[in-house]
């Protein structure tokens, strides 16, 4: 039975990649990968690619990948899940490493680089934001988050969330958090694409800011603490 290494792939940025991901993506006789994982990534992989990408809140899917995950881990030496970001951040690596472990199959975590931080920003910031929180914007079978417990968070990280983003404005601010609040969504980060959209909450709950997804999205005052610096936000990009 061979082990399965469950792999973060950062936020896009193949530089990002840790050391280990980058052995194991070189050596790997097979690597199930999902469908936020950059080409540039998958590049560096010469062995099979098996694309098990799923879309948001399709949840169906997952027990095909545990299916796939058995099966090749039965086929070979070892096996490389790569999954974008963080395996273990919104990525369900917690069911798959379950999954395996009942089924008698190895199973190694390799933590990545979420893309949680890859605007470059500070989630925290002394005097100014003193914790973060990140929640999805889409839950199992396409359900809608409970926004309650975030409504006071210094900062906040939405992913998947860009679909519902008029929605999730709507519903902070009727928790009471700032009209004013600034708001930023990076476009694909890290990448070669990635694009910047700098927003007033109020303006996001009117319908007024033009996303497309992937794009995580940042609430709070630290938005802003680069705002007024003679380096350009954009500069402070991870990689890219």
């Amino acid at each position: 039975m061979g082990r399965v290494y469950l792999v973060g792939a950062g936020p896009g940025d193949p530089e990002l990649l840790t050391l280990k991901a980058y052995r194991l993506l070189k050596e790997a006789p097979v690597v199930l990968y999902d469908r936020l994982v950059d080409e540039r990534v998958l590049a560096l992989a010469p062995g099979e690619k098996v694309y098990v990408g799923k879309e948001e809140g399709e949840s169906e899917k997952q027990e095909e990948i545990h299916r796939l995950l058995l099966r090749h881990a039965r086929a070979h030496p070892f096996v490389v899940r790569l999954k974008g970001g963080d395996p273990m951040v919104f990525g369900r690596g917690g069911e798959e490493v379950l999954f395996l472990l009942r089924h008698g199959v190895p199973v190694e975590v390799v933590p990545g680089v979420t893309s949680l931080l890859a605007s470059g920003l500070p989630l925290t910031h002394r005097g100014l934001a003193h914790g973060f929180a990140a929640v999805s914007g889409v839950l199992e079978g396409g359900g809608y988050p409970d926004l309650r417990p975030f409504a006071r968070v210094p900062t906040l990280v939405v992913l998947m969330g860009v679909g519902r983003r008029v929605w999730i404005a709507k519903e902070l601010l009727r928790l009471g958090r700032n009209p004013r609040e600034p708001t930023l969504f990076v476009e694909r980060a890290s990448t070669p694409k990635e694009r910047r959209v700098h927003a007033r909450l109020e303006e996001v709950a009117e319908g007024k800011v033009e996303v497309r997804p992937p794009a995580l999205w940042i609430l709070g005052e630290v938005v802003r603490v680069f705002a007024e610096k003679e380096a350009p936000v954009d500069a402070l990009a991870l990689g890219g």
